[in-house]
């Protein structure tokens, strides 16, 4: 499978990547659940209703967009630690900021009401880092993918891509892309979709943070342009 753009693992404040801090997901259609007492003797939060966060089934199912088909994800076959869903905000950041916790595979869409959505990611190999502040300069819809000179150096058999390979379900930038600038300078670095589910929770890319297609798709029409970006 071809490997889109350039991430690495970097410490996080988040803590071990073994440890899943949900308290409950968003069930559309269901009771919002009470806050209540938690194992460790405190109140668990309450967990607002979105439309876009309901069960797995409807969530990863298949996609006709802009003329493309998009296969339903085995979502059952998924770590469940990487499912959307809703959490409490334990980054500390301010509404519309996003939160990629690369060390622990995750990315939030910090909420109002102290509340985040959160999102299974895949992160660049080593060699390939990038972290700090920026902004989302701006977002496509089904963008071509266009591998770098050095990507096409290390791999040949990409020289048939040097002017760009077209929008589709196999596209290593998936359904959609948001493109991280810093100090009005394009950082190379993408949030972008892809077709390889198995790849989110791992370091598995040439670079950048993938979702799940399905997962890019609802970010994407959460995110506006100029939205603030945090890579750990």
């Amino acid at each position: 499978m071809l490997q889109g753009c350039l991430s690495q693992s970097v410490g996080s404040y988040f803590g071990a990547s073994n440890v899943d801090r949900t308290t409950t997901g968003s069930i559309a259609g269901q009771a919002v659940p009470m806050a209540g007492p938690s194992a460790s003797g405190g109140m668990v939060p309450q967990i607002s209703i979105d439309p876009g966060i309901t069960n797995s089934k409807d969530m990863y199912a298949a996609v006709f967009d802009n003329g493309i088909s998009l296969p339903a994800v085995p979502y059952k076959d998924m770590d469940q630690r990487f499912v959307r869903r809703i959490v409490p905000n334990i980054t500390g950041e301010l509404p519309g900021t996003i939160v990629v916790d690369t060390a622990n595979r995750y990315l939030y869409l910090v909420q109002p009401g102290n509340e985040a959505i959160r999102y299974g990611v895949g992160v660049g190999k080593e060699g390939f880092a990038w972290q700090g502040r920026a902004v989302i300069q701006y977002k496509k819809e089904w963008p071509v993918w266009t591998p770098p000179a050095e990507m096409v150096a290390r791999k040949p058999e990409l020289q048939k891509y040097a002017n760009g390979m077209e929008p589709g379900a196999m596209n290593p930038l998936g359904a959609r892309a948001m493109y991280i600038f810093k100090d009005g300078r394009d950082t190379l670095f993408r949030i972008h979709g892809s077709p390889e589910w198995k790849s989110i929770g791992t370091q598995a890319s040439s670079g950048c943070i993938r979702l799940i297609n399905q997962d890019v798709i609802d970010l994407f029409n959460r995110v506006r342009p100029g939205s603030p970006i945090v890579v750990l």
